[in-house]
């Protein structure tokens, strides 16, 4: 192990590096279950914490132009891009990811990063954002009516998933800072130890201003307890802690902005046009397989269900278990490994009781409860759960399929009869989601999938043969794509180029003598929302 990461997790607060008292919450390596770190926020002054990201943080950055703020991004991502062998490495170690996986996670950090970088120069030198053309409100041409947007003046608080330290971390950052707003970040424990050497090397490079970026790494406290209504809490995790956030009493009474984005349970459909070998039926079983064991099945994007016409469902389980039987699972740094632990023993527990669950009303394809064949090294403590296909049984009809998310290296088959109108209503049971992904090579069927399910999700994915090609699949979240989803996704929207500020900002509506507000605008130098 080359990272300078210590055993003892640090928050970054105040402007400073915060040791809480005791041993607080252990840290393992998932592959062999050794304790490899601990960090505790036990005297973290929280109400303090975020005082001081408001009142230095928050005034430092709204003085600075969007092509500031993006060279700041820029040069935030160049930091990690230095130190990128040795994040990947200890994604390994605390993630339990292969290369390929730390990869996944570390690139899409600096590459939204970047992007976002990027976006900030193209907006030049204003400070806020105008979203529309003056709008005459009298008879008299200079009495108008314009619409800004400015910063909040409070603190981003991000809350984010043990899965993605860091792209979670940087996604939700590099909305928050372009915008002009200064961010909190908590990552989740189990994971953070690449949260915490991110914002290392961030500071010791110096390439934020003072209060810009603080974190947490431990238990939230009294945290909560703190927010006004000038601040934004954006949460990636589990519904029913979501719940808990939304009903806090300082978010109620000073009805602070909360993002979520909460369970998924996301689809892939095959149109009935399509056949067994066909470019874009191989697209399929490729995705499916991909996406049940990239990064374990731990996204929150990962294919949950999978609608096969009836005809065809034969064909999808022997081939979709010949594709996930060519992916070795094992020791995450071993050549040849393309799927390594979940990420705790918490995780691998209710992996596993979800598949049982699961078991009422499906049967295994493919792989069975429990590590498996692993194809290196015998590691009583880790925790490897190999992939399982699972398929809906006849006669019964998987309600439990629609409403538990098994957030794993799992998936179920589910075969159906009749057009897109039939498909739909089961891919809309799942009440919500951020991304189904539709392969079909037939126009109509299409079209009419958009048109019912697009109200049920934040992304719709379509594969065709003529984008085989180019298709990076539905687990690819792009910086310039939104990322959310309706209902029981959350209902949150994130990233989606300039969208994603929004969420930080303040639209409100200027009304007075158009010369003047024209004069003003110009002279507070604003960027156009277009």
């Amino acid at each position: 192990m080359t990272t300078t990461a210590t055993s003892v997790l640090r928050s970054h607060v105040c402007g400073d590096w915060f040791s809480g008292e005791g041993e607080g919450s252990p840290l393992f390596n998932p592959t062999t279950g050794t304790e490899i770190a601990h960090c505790s926020t036990l005297g973290l002054d929280y109400a303090a914490a975020l005082d001081y990201a408001r009142q230095t943080g928050g005034p430092r950055l709204r003085a600075m132009s969007f092509a500031d703020r993006g060279a700041m991004l820029q040069a935030m991502a160049e930091s990690l891009h230095a130190h990128r062998e040795e994040l990947l490495e200890l994604s390994g170690i605390s993630g339990g990811n292969t290369r390929g996986d730390a990869k996944f996670d570390v690139d899409g950090a600096i590459g939204t990063l970047s992007y976002y970088a990027r976006l900030g120069g193209k907006m030049g030198d204003g400070r806020f954002l105008v979203d529309e053309e003056a709008t005459k409100l009298s008879r008299s041409p200079r009495f108008v009516g314009r619409h800004v947007m400015l910063p909040l003046t409070g603190v981003a608080i991000h809350i984010n998933a043990f899965n993605f330290p860091a792209w979670g971390l940087a996604e939700k950052a590099a909305c928050a800072l372009l915008a002009g707003m200064p961010v909190l970040s908590k990552p989740a424990t189990s994971t953070s130890i690449l949260a915490e050497r991110m914002v290392a090397i961030w500071v010791g490079d110096k390439v934020m201003p003072a209060g810009a970026l603080s974190l947490v790494c431990g238990g939230a406290g009294d945290m909560l307890d703190h927010v006004t209504g000038q601040d934004v809490i954006a949460f990636t995790g589990s519904a029913d802690t979501a719940a808990r956030i939304r009903s806090g009493q300082a978010v109620r009474e000073n009805s602070t902005r909360l993002n979520v984005e909460a369970d998924s349970l996301n689809a892939a459909v095959i149109g009935e046009d399509l056949e067994p070998g066909s470019v874009t039926w191989n697209l399929f079983i490729q995705e499916v397989a991909k996406d049940m064991t990239q990064k374990a099945g731990q996204k929150c994007t990962a294919i949950r269900r999978v609608f096969v016409p009836t005809e065809y469902l034969d064909a999808a389980k022997q081939e979709l278990s010949e594709e996930l039987d060519g992916i070795g699972v094992g020791d995450p740094s071993t050549k040849g490994v393309r799927m390594g632990p979940l990420a705790s023993i918490a995780q691998l527990e209710d992996t596993q009781d979800g598949i049982r669950a699961l078991l009422e009303c499906c049967e295994i394809v493919r792989g069975e409860i429990g590590s498996g064949e692993l194809v290196s090294g015998d590691f009583e403590d880790g925790c490897f759960q190999t992939s399982v296909l699972l398929s809906l049984k006849d006669g019964t009809n998987g309600e439990l399929i629609h409403q538990r998310e098994v957030f794993g290296p799992v998936a179920t088959l589910i075969p159906y009869q009749g057009g897109a109108e039939v498909v739909a209503e089961l891919v809309r049971l799942g009440r919500g989601s951020l991304v189904t992904s539709v392969y079909s090579d037939n126009r109509k069927f299409v079209e009419e999938m958009m048109f019912a399910i697009a109200p049920f999700n934040g992304r719709i994915n379509f594969a065709s043969a003529k984008v085989a090609e180019h298709s990076m699949g539905p687990g690819t979240v792009l910086p310039s794509l939104i990322h959310g989803g309706p209902g029981r996704a959350g209902g949150g929207e994130e990233l989606g180029g300039k969208r994603g500020l929004r969420l930080y900002l303040q639209r409100t509506a200027l009304q007075g003598d158009e010369p003047m507000l024209s004069r003003m605008l110009t002279d507070a130098l604003v960027s156009s929302l277009d």
